[in-house]
């Protein structure tokens, strides 16, 4: 979710012979999945609770899968890899370590994604791209990254998604020195105090990270990618400069055979008191780096800092403004910030806004909790120039490449048919359940067949198959539906043809749900609409990562600025591309579980619950805690500061586990394929 505001409140009194059943349900699952986090915490870990605490879910009967915590003592060659899982067909496989040697029997190699050496030069398709520097004197190149060519043996299989698929490596992995080394990552003070680390010394930073962590064969990393100069980088004149070189690549008029680069906003979504550690800041370089500069200016990274202190009128002095900025955000990256308040929304989109159906938090429309979309819009129609805008959440975190994810997620989201999508967009793809994804697609079809036939006893929101806009009842006010989203034959007609070559307008990271059919407690959160007619129907995505198109965004923009249209941010994205013929997209990333699921009760939990009440979006959300992404899953803060080469659970009095010494003495320092991991609230070593 986007930035969390305040607690859960009653809903007016006005309203509460209307909703008090919806206030139960907050209240309810508030407590419920309080305690059943707090029983999931005890199970997870490794350590064990005196007295023990029963199992609260069926799932926490599966076996765990530790394979994840061999290192790179542990590697071996791709074909020779054996994954744990035993998929509860039998137990998974022991992650034994036997004969260990010191080093690690591969050497890290240059992690290069790009198409090839000149990054877009396809025959004659695309422009080459002309090197770009972190410096004025191009005297500083940008870094490598490195990876190992091969996996630790028993490194488990993810449950969801698939790295062939969609056209992504899964033949190498991620160290923490491969990873962040080239961006500061184990420098020491001798080269922060000649000036090569701009990491002060104060209370803000405190030592140097990485230096302590077990790092045996570390240093051919740095033999081969050197160390980068990263005092006084100025991001925005980097990208500007990157730009300017290869801005012929991006222009509307291309000679003939010769196609356009479009170009993308990636747009981290931060505010005022956020805490940024090393840790953060590595992964800021990184995403400038190797969006922005690697790829000769196709991203551009911004941060949108969201100001709370609503009396601070940074719209209407520049010196206040420069002073919020500066107080904000650590000042490698003052030029690519911009500042935004609520205030500032409310006279960007002036009221009033009408009744809701549900005000969950009993808060205004304008408040950052139920808006978050607000800023984006505006931020969207001051920069024109951006075909694509990602919203980035800053407690995310990505083991893999990052051009690597968003450039293959992008290639493959536009070729996906619109026939069946929606369908599609609403399920967990198991590679181990399902098979192909073209087995996957059609399964969905067949399925799509028998739902459409069968009565359900709650009402679903809009017609089954979808294809093409979803109008509704009051619907005269909408914004005319965009070229192109009508379908061009019909649904019976269609041989998965129209949307082949089309990009998406959304693309999201979990699956696109109909709030109707679970007990999601933000399915009603839908303001500015005919209160005297059915609520619209909708979809929705948990956690707001996402890529929007310039088409869906401006659509969004006019929705609200005009027709004073707005839902809860999950919603909003979805749903207006629901209404207008969007094409919106679930990628399947590959997302990792700590434990050996059943396939068959996997995929019965997350993808047929037996009622609404069931949904892994509303009271069945306890079956993603221990998955590597999702709102509140445990799982991935944990394996990140794992990877990083903490201890973790010393707060809990057991002495925890990883850390240096537990490293030294088995498998090394942990390797990991590219992983997509949310949330991650914290960097830290936990204290006694």
């Amino acid at each position: 979710m986007w930035i969390q505001e305040s607690r859960l409140r009653w809903l007016s009194p006005r309203r509460r012979d209307k909703r008090w059943f919806l206030r139960l349900a907050i209240c309810s699952s508030s407590i419920v999945f309080g305690t059943l986090i707090v029983l999931y915490l005890a199970e997870l870990g490794p350590w064990k609770v005196d007295p023990p605490v029963p199992n609260a879910f069926a799932w926490q009967e599966f076996a765990a899968l530790d394979g994840y915590y061999n290192g790179v003592r542990n590697l071996v060659p791709y074909l020779d890899h054996t994954p744990q899982n035993g998929y509860n067909r039998s137990l998974p496989l022991k992650a034994e370590l036997t004969g260990l040697a010191k080093m690690p029997p591969l050497d890290p190699v240059k992690f290069d994604p790009f198409p090839d050496h000149t990054m877009r030069q396809h025959g004659n398709e695309y422009h080459s791209v002309t090197q770009c520097f972190l410096d004025e004197d191009e005297t500083v190149a940008v870094p490598d990254v490195y990876v190992y060519p091969g996996l630790p043996q028993y490194h488990p299989e993810p449950l969801f998604g698939s790295y062939d698929e969609l056209g992504m490596r899964e033949d190498l992995c991620f160290d923490r020195f491969g990873r962040y080394g080239p961006y500061g990552y184990s420098y020491d003070d001798n080269l922060r105090e000649h000036g090569l680390l701009n990491f002060p010394k104060d209370k803000t930073f405190g030592k140097l990270v990485g230096k302590d962590t077990e790092h045996e064969g570390s240093e051919k990393v740095f033999e081969q990618a050197g160390y980068t100069n990263w005092t006084g980088v100025d991001w925005k004149n980097a990208q500007q400069r990157c730009f300017e070189k290869n801005k012929a690549m991006f222009a509307d008029e291309q000679p003939a055979g010769m196609q356009r680069v479009q170009r993308h906003a990636f747009v981290l979504r931060t505010w005022a008191d956020y805490t940024y550690d090393q840790h953060q800041i590595l992964a800021m370089r990184a995403m400038v780096s190797e969006l922005a500069l690697k790829s000769g200016g196709e991203y551009d990274v911004h941060l949108l800092v969201h100001i709370k202190n609503d009396t601070i009128p940074i719209w209407a002095d520049e010196d206040v403004y420069q002073k919020t900025l500066q107080e904000a955000v650590p000042r490698e990256f003052w030029n690519i910030s911009t500042l935004w308040s609520v205030q500032q929304m409310k006279m960007y989109y002036p009221g009033p806004f009408s009744e809701n159906f549900a005000n969950m938090v009993d808060s205004s429309a304008h408040r950052v909790y139920r808006s978050a979309h607000f800023p984006l819009q505006w931020f969207s129609q001051q920069h024109p120039e951006y075909d694509f805008f990602w919203n980035w959440e800053m407690d995310v975190r990505y083991t893999g490449h990052y051009y690597e994810l968003t450039s293959k997620v992008s290639e493959w989201t536009k070729k996906q048919p619109r026939k069946g999508l929606w369908e599609r967009n609403r399920r967990f793809w198991i590679p181990e359940h399902d098979g192909t994804y073209q087995n996957f697609t059609t399964n969905v079809f067949q399925d799509t067949e028998v739902d459409d036939k069968k009565s359900n006893d709650y009402q679903q929101s809009g017609p089954l198959p979808i294809w093409g806009p979803v109008p509704y009842r009051g619907d005269d006010g909408l914004v005319p539906p965009s070229n192109g989203t009508t379908p061009p034959s019909s649904y019976e007609d269609d041989r998965y043809e129209w949307g082949v070559g089309e990009d998406a307008d959304l693309i999201v990271f979990n699956p696109i749900f109909d709030p109707t059919q679970t007990n999601w407690v933000f399915r009603n959160d839908v303001t500015g609409y005919d209160l005297t007619l059915p609520i619209p129907p909708r979809r929705a995505a948990i956690i707001t990562l996402s890529r929007m198109s310039k088409r869906l965004i401006d659509t969004m923009h006019e929705e609200v600025w005009h027709h004073k249209h707005t839902m809860f941010p999950e919603m909003w994205p979805p749903t207006v591309c629901l209404h207008h013929g969007l094409k919106a997209v679930y990628a399947p990333h590959p997302v990792y579980f700590d434990r050996d699921w059943d396939m068959d009760f996997l995929n019965q939990a997350l993808n047929h619950p037996n009622h609404p009440e069931e949904s892994p979006f509303g009271w069945g959300e306890h079956n993603l805690l221990g998955s590597t992404f999702y709102y509140n899953s445990v799982f991935s803060g944990r394996m990140w500061r794992r990877w990083l080469g903490f201890i973790e659970g010393k707060k809990e009095g057991k002495g925890g586990q990883g850390g240096r010494m537990r490293e030294e003495a088995g498998a090394g320092r942990m390797c990991l394929r590219g992983m997509l991991l949310h949330p991650v609230k914290f960097e830290k070593e936990l204290e006694n």
